[in-house]
């Protein structure tokens, strides 16, 4: 049987919350809308001094440490401005994974928003992926966002330290993370600037091994597994009639009519 685990942990009031308020407050009319979006591109990032491994065409996205010792990050990006009309307030954000391999009990993978654009290249990894394979040009990797060209200021990938959502993955199934404010807030800010959407990075338990959750990515060859991205969000009109303003055909001193 399928399970859903919900990541969602509450989050103490903020500004991005009173700004969703604020703009429901004054917009003259509003259209809620909900919109489920399939991963853009996927990789993990293999712990490698030399930035020699990858995944980008691999069915499976890694987050933890495996019983070697090697740390794995996974990495998923979803085309929010293609998905949901420019202007639009995003009202919620929930991350769907199905975990398809484990070798070990509950562990906590926290989503950290990316900061810098990565590759995923036509590199597959075989077996079970977890040792990954040889890096390909335009791969994300350990030291690189495209490879061999391109690096990270910092090895291991370049992300924000707080997360937008955490949650426990235990058994093979399905989970989510969100709708969280953190997370809201990440998609709304790739709304108003696609450029500087680059998706999150999946971090496991880093601290002990093994750790590593291996999750379904967009090229696993069972679709209903692939990630996807469900947003809600309402859509802000502008329509002056629905604000009692008079029709402009219409003569204001004329109130009672011929």
């Amino acid at each position: 049987m399928t399970r859903m685990q919900s990541g969602a942990r509450e989050r103490p009031w903020t500004k991005a919350s009173a700004l969703v308020v604020a703009l429901l407050v004054a917009s003259p009319a509003t259209v809620a809308d909900v919109v489920v979006i399939p991963a853009a591109k996927d990789n993990t990032l293999y712990e490698s001094r030399t930035g020699g491994l990858s995944n980008g065409s691999g069915q499976r996205l890694f987050a933890g440490r495996t019983g070697s010792g090697g740390l794995r990050r996974g990495l998923v990006e979803f085309d929010i401005s293609g998905n949901v009309p420019a202007g639009s307030i995003i009202s919620g954000a929930t991350l769907t994974l199905n975990l398809i391999m484990t070798t070990s009990g509950p562990q906590t993978v926290s989503l950290h928003r990316v900061l810098a654009d990565w590759g995923e290249g036509p590199s597959d990894a075989p077996g079970g992926e977890g040792i990954g394979t040889s890096s390909t040009p335009g791969d994300a990797t350990w030291i690189h966002t495209f490879f061999d060209t391109d690096f990270w200021s910092n090895a291991g990938g370049d992300f924000v330290a707080v997360p937008g959502s955490s949650g426990s993955v235990a058994g093979e199934g399905l989970y989510s993370w969100g709708p969280e404010v953190g997370m809201t807030a990440d998609v709304q800010g790739w709304l108003d600037d696609s450029g500087g959407n680059h998706g999150w990075i999946l971090i496991g338990n880093e601290a002990f091994l093994p750790t590593a959750k291996a999750f379904a990515s967009k090229e696993h060859p069972v679709p209903t597994l692939h990630p996807t991205l469900t947003v809600e969000f309402l859509i802000v009109t502008d329509d002056e009639d629905e604000d009692g303003d008079e029709d402009e055909d219409e003569d204001p001193d004329d109130e009672f009519g011929p």
